[in-house]
């Protein structure tokens, strides 16, 4: 009498196992077992490896979910009349632009073209100005905040974008 057949691999062995590989039922040989669990293990009819199958899908589920990940984020911005809160600011210490200019040494040029809000300083500047006025010229602002309608379900209408009056 001849040995019986591994349905995985397909050497003839003198004895197979009853296994359950990906969901189907196979007579494999002792070396291919480890890759299926025990057949015997599932007496209820279904297969044993289903619930494996059903977490890999809601993981994969999980990660093929788009991601915002700028949400919760926040980031330092310059405020938006920078330039106005610097001159009232230099202004109440009684100075003019050249003196102020002198004293953080900036270029006149260059101070004017920010307080008229027409140069965007960076952030060494703004650094030197704070300490020097003792002003805030910066804010921060959380990032990935959606803007909800006003219809209850936070869905974006067509009444967002027409300005009512």
């Amino acid at each position: 009498m001849s040995g019986m057949i591994c349905e995985m691999c397909g050497k003839e062995v003198p004895l197979t196992k009853t296994v359950v590989i990906e969901g189907s039922r196979l007579n494999v040989c002792p070396n291919c077992a480890r890759f299926g669990e025990d057949y015997r293990a599932n007496q209820s009819g279904a297969p044993i490896s289903t619930s494996v199958i059903d977490q890999r899908l809601e993981k994969r589920e999980k990660r093929m979910k788009t991601k915002d990940i700028y949400a919760g984020t926040s980031s330092v911005e310059l405020v938006d009349d920078y330039g106005g809160v610097i001159r009232e600011a230099r202004v109440a210490k009684g100075m003019d632009l050249e003196q102020f200019a002198a004293s953080i040494l900036e270029k006149k040029g260059t101070l004017a073209k920010i307080e008229s809000n027409s140069l965007v300083p960076d952030d060494k500047i703004i650094k030197k100005i704070e300490k020097a006025l003792g002003i805030k010229l910066t804010e921060t602002v959380k990032t990935g905040v959606t803007v909800g309608g006003g219809n209850g379900n936070n869905k974006m209408t067509l009444g967002n974008f027409i300005k009512k009056e």
